[in-house]
């Protein structure tokens, strides 16, 4: 019966640790501020300086209904990688 428990314990203290490592595992957010140029259903584009910055976004993007072009927003963003490419090593020069 002692054994159950402190096996009990022992898994109840892995998932917990578990649970905290993946919250800490999300990617860092970012912010991008500034009159937005252009909106459509899985983009908004936003003016930054003298760039024009394009965000992506989906049916979870929490997006006020009234957006429209010249409204000043502030975006939260997350860089996703859409595609990684591994290249080869590149040759070592020999000495002489």
């Amino acid at each position: 019966m002692v054994r159950r428990s402190t096996l009990f314990a022992l898994l109840l203290v892995a998932g917990l640790l578990l649970a905290a490592g993946a919250r800490g595992m999300t990617a860092k957010t970012y912010q991008v501020t500034g009159p937005v140029l252009e909106v459509s259903n899985d983009m908004i584009a936003v003016q930054k300086g003298k760039d024009r910055w394009e965000i992506a976004r989906d049916p979870s993007s929490k997006v006020p209904a009234n957006l429209k072009v010249g409204d000043k927003v502030t975006i939260e963003y997350r860089m996703t990688a859409t595609s990684v490419e591994v290249k080869p090593a590149a040759a070592s020069k020999k000495k002489k």
